[in-house]
């Protein structure tokens, strides 16, 4: 199982133009099922989900308070393109639960976020369907060290921008999200 966990002041789902759900300051959860994944990985995970430190407490000292300290809410979507390995250029997602699986595993792993905290503070998207996710992050400051070191070659041939006529140049970084699998 894996999981992209973002603090957010706002985020919604949206399906075929209309909001199906949304949610003020919390977090975000995009949830990728994997055909290994057990009952005791999913209940881990509901606990790492609910008692990550990553806001910041009263006197603004951060990664101190988890989402149940603030009674903040979480939206977590159906992701399974988490489970994505790259073979070259292709995507392969046979890492993936299949979709009759998967659906009753998210099911269950949402129970059991409702069970262990508020479940009016818990939403979610529609899994299996082609969903648009709108997020609105708190902008942060951070310093970054200067790379005074040179790329090696290799490096500088990797970074290359991509030619968009080379239909086989991907930067994967189109598209919207979506639980669906494509045939």
């Amino acid at each position: 199982m894996k999981a992209i966990i973002q603090r957010v002041t706002q985020a919604s789902v949206t399906v075929g133009g209309e909001q199906i759900s949304s949610i003020g300051r919390g977090i975000c959860v995009l949830l990728g099922i994997s055909l290994e994944d057990t009952h005791k990985e999913l209940e881990h995970m509901v606990r790492k989900v609910l008692n990550l430190r990553v806001f910041e407490d009263e006197s603004g000292k951060h990664w101190s308070k988890s989402v149940m300290d603030k009674q903040y809410e979480v939206l977590c979507v159906s992701q399974f393109t988490l489970q994505c390995i790259l073979k070259g250029n292709k995507p392969d997602y046979h890492m993936a639960m299949p979709a009759e699986q998967a659906e009753s595993f998210y099911n269950n792993f949402l129970e059991q976020l409702k069970k262990a905290y508020k479940p009016e503070l818990i939403k979610d998207g529609k899994f299996g369907a082609y969903m648009q996710l709108t997020k609105l992050e708190k902008q942060q400051q951070r310093k970054e060290k200067t790379r005074t070191k040179v790329p090696s070659e290799s490096s500088r041939e990797r970074n290359a921008p991509r030619n968009k006529d080379d239909p086989s140049a991907s930067s994967g970084a189109e598209g919207d999200v979506s639980s669906e699998r494509e045939p």
